[in-house]
Formats: structure tokens, C-alpha cells, sequence
């Protein structure tokens, strides 16, 4: 993507561009900057300018972006002594007639120019997917770089704005879909690799659906994706369903859809979340071409499950866990039945309270520690199982030691949940992993 843009950015501002970073170019950059955000021109020599610097971001090695991004941060925000002198005039108005002219001047000094940069860079060809990765690399450099965080706040506003859900298109995708549509797909894949164009078309089989949201600016990028398999029962184990030599289901048997597989594709959107609209939006889409289907699940991984463990080894002696956390990691407990059914059983209590009891210490301290157990609670959905062994891949016991969860969609009990949830940290959960989360 980034060379045919820099390509297509080429052919409106000219050759050039130098990785080189000193005095001199920060200051022509902050010439360029400032040109940029006063808009000087018409719409044409505004379109060129941010082409140039978009330009000139794109051809800088990392230590360049960064100072790049450092600059547009600490130099561009809002003017203090405007911002003060506004609100005085806000203050001596308030209460009046000339209030709400000073309110509109108020909210004036403060929009920065960072915000008018960022606008003009939106005007260049795939100027808002430029956005979104220009956000993953100030992701990355936040940690070690605090100053970068007005930007990045203004950033991710904006970009909320843009990705508004009202904004973005489902669509399903085939196996008749375009080729560099299906090669993103095998690339942005995040929780079960795909391994093989092979792999890829079983995936998109009739007895599976694969949905994406996609933003106009951005037809050919999905945000993010969801695999679903449609099948007869509540499925616990991911190789079943990755099983390229299993024979095709006939989907109009199916009662149950599975989703398997949900994958954010840009990391530079981190913090706009439409995923919840996702699942709804597929749920009616699959009601609608199949009317039998009354069941919606999940098959989820716990991808904090063997951090925790690791973190709480009392938890693992509690259940007189024979093996340590990394000897469960490794999985060579698996090929001993009698010691794999008394780990199993051991590792499913240990999954249950980790679910059920493990809390983030961010925010109310009433969220749950797993990451996606967190996302599916906060939908309404209901902790319906725990499956041991679910994923035995190698990825699959170093987070989790091979254990995955089921997530259960009741369309009529999702607004409670949801407000149950949000109002008390309650996590609906069946009777049978509430009486697996006791402790002996």
C-alpha cells in the first residue's frame, strides 16, 4: 500500500524527498507545517502542500517520523495566551446576549492546528488510510515519547468521527472476491493463522461466512473481519473446525453459527471500536439467509490465561496442578491420557475463575482481565462454556494452555446483559461454568 502511495503522491507533487533529519529540515518542516495548517491558497496548492509533507513522512526512516510527529505535536496545539484571552471574553459574556458568539469563539482557540493539519492530510489520494498508519507509528512511539499524547488524542478523535459506525459498509466476502482483497485477509488474519490458500477457500466454503466492514475511503482495506462456521452444535474445538479434510457441512441443516475467528486488521485505529456493531450486524444477516439458525456463539480464545497463571501460581497449587506453567505451555502432558483428563479438568475450574474472577486493574476495577472476555461481556453475550484443549497449536498452549470458551448470543437476553454489565461489572455466565469457578 505504502509504495503506491508514495507513487501516486509523486505524481502530483514532483520527484525528491531525503530521509536526512537536522536543523534545517525541522525548520522547513515547520515552515511547511505552518503553511499547511493556515491553509494558504486555494484548494489545489492546499491538496499539493499536504501531498508534499505526506510525502516527505512516508520516505523517513523511524527516527525521523518520530521527530516528525514530535514536532506537529509540541509546536502546532492551541495558542494559551487566545485560549485565555477567549475565555475572559466567554466570562465577561456569560449570561448575556453575546454569549454564545463567545462561546463559538472559545471553542476556536482552542481547536489547534494539529487538528487543521491532520484535515488537510485527509484531502490527499488514500489520504485517510495515510491517518491511520501515520496513528501506528505515533502508537509506538508514545511510550517513550509522552509528548506525542495531545496528538494522539486528537488523532483518535478524529479518526472516531471518520469511522463513525453510520460510515462504514458489511459485506460479506468469497471466495469470488478480489485477489488482493483475499491476500489482506490471509495477512491481517490475527487469531488463527491462515495457512494456505487452501485453508483460505475451505474458509469460505458454503458452510462458512466471512463478513467485514470496509469505510468508503478505504474499499479495499478491512477494519476488521469475523469467520463464522455454520454447523448443528456448540463446536469446542478449533482444529475440528480448521479441519481442511472435514467434509462440507449442508448449511441448511445448521442451527448454530460459530464465530471463530474476529480480527481488528489496523492498529492505527486502536481505540475506535465497532466490533460489537459487527457481530449484530452479521447476527441479522444470518437470520436473514438462514432462518433456522437460533443459536449465536463463539469459540474465543483467553489470550491472558497463561500470563495470569503465571502471575498466580497459588491459583494452579490450589487445584493441585501437577505441572508448572511452563511445562503446561509446552504440552507434552497432552500425549499421557489419564495425566491430560486430570489436567483438563484441573485447567477448566482454572479457566472459570480466571474468566469469571480475574479483574483489570484499569478503570472501576469491575472489567475483566481477559482482553475478550471483556469485549464479549461488554455485548451482552453469556459465558456459556469452557472447552479443554481447544486449540492445540502451538500458539494455542503458550496463552492458554490449549483451553478456549464459549461465548453464547441470546438475542433476547443481550440489553440486560449489556446493562448489567455496565452498571454492576456482572458477567452472565451459565450454571455450569459458575459451579466449575468455585473453589474447593
Amino acid at each position: 500500500m505504502v509504495e503506491g502511495l508514495v507513487q501516486r503522491l509523486r505524481s502530483i507533487v514532483g520527484a525528491g524527498g531525503t530521509a536526512s533529519v537536522g536543523p534545517k529540515r525541522l525548520d522547513e518542516w515547520r515552515r511547511q507545517l505552518a503553511e499547511c495548517a493556515e491553509a494558504r491558497g486555494g484548494e489545489v496548492s492546499a491538496r499539493t502542500r499536504a501531498a508534499t509533507l505526506a510525502l516527505t513522512y512516508l520516505e523517513l526512516d523511524d527516527a525521523g517520523r518520530h521527530a516528525f510527529l514530535h514536532l506537529i505535536s509540541t509546536e502546532f496545539g492551541p495558542v494559551p495566551a487566545r485560549v485565555a484571552k477567549a475565555h475572559e471574553a466567554y466570562q465577561r459574556a456569560a449570561g448575556t446576549q453575546r454569549q454564545w458568539d463567545a462561546e463559538a469563539a472559545l471553542r476556536a482557540s482552542l481547536r489547534s492546528a494539529r487538528i487543521r493539519i491532520l484535515t488537510q492530510f485527509n484531502a490527499i489520494p488514500q489520504g485517510v488510510k495515510f491517518l491511520v498508519d501515520l496513528r501506528a507509528d505515533l502508537l509506538r512511539y508514545l511510550d517513550e515519547d509522552p509528548e506525542l499524547a495531545p496528538l494522539d488524542r486528537e488523532l483518535e478523535l478524529r479518526l472516531a468521527a471518520w469511522f463513525d459506525i453510520g460510515f462504514l459498509e458489511l459485506q460479506r466476502i468469497t471466495w469470488n472476491s478480489p485477489a488482493t482483497l483475499l491476500e489482506k485477509l490471509i495477512q491481517y488474519e490475527a487469531v488463527h493463522e491462515i495457512r494456505s490458500w487452501t485453508d483460505l477457500k475451505d474458509r469460505l466454503d458454503s458452510d462458512r461466512r466471512l463478513y467485514a466492514f470496509f469505510h468508503p475511503r478505504m474499499p479495499m482495506e478491512p477494519l476488521i473481519f469475523v469467520e463464522v462456521a455454520l454447523t448443528d452444535h456448540l463446536a469446542g474445538s478449533i482444529q475440528a473446525l480448521l479441519d481442511e479434510g472435514a467434509p462440507v457441512f449442508d448449511s441448511r441443516r445448521a442451527d448454530t453459527a460459530i464465530f471463530y475467528s474476529i480480527s481488528n486488521t489496523q492498529a492505527g485505529l486502536r481505540g475506535v471500536s465497532f466490533g460489537n456493531f459487527l457481530l449484530k450486524r452479521v447476527i441479522d444477516d444470518l437470520q436473514r439467509d438462514f432462518p433456522k439458525l437460533t443459536h449465536f456463539a463463539t469459540l474465543s480464545p483467553m489470550p491472558g490465561f497463561a500470563s495470569w497463571a503465571r502471575n498466580n501460581p497459588q491459583e494452579l497449587a490450589a487445584e493441585g496442578l501437577e505441572l508448572d506453567v511452563a511445562q503446561l505451555a509446552a504440552g507434552e502432558w497432552t500425549r499421557d491420557a489419564a495425566l491430560a483428563r486430570k489436567t483438563n479438568a484441573a485447567l477448566a475450574k482454572l479457566a472459570a475463575r480466571y474468566l469469571t474472577l480475574a479483574k483489570s486493574s484499569r478503570g472501576d476495577g469491575r472489567q475483566p482481565l481477559d482482553p475478550v472476555a471483556r469485549f464479549h461481556a461488554g455485548n451482552g453475550a453469556r459465558l456459556e462454556r469452557i472447552n479443554p484443549l481447544g486449540d492445540a497449536s502451538s500458539k494455542g498452549m503458550k496463552q492458554s494452555f490449549g483451553v478456549m470458551v464459549n461465548y453464547l448470543y441470546d438475542v433476547d437476553d443481550l440489553e440486560n446483559n449489556v446493562e448489567s454489565f455496565a452498571r454492576e461489572g456482572t458477567i452472565a455466565t451459565s450454571a455450569a461454568v459458575r459451579r466449575q469457578a468455585r473453589q474447593k
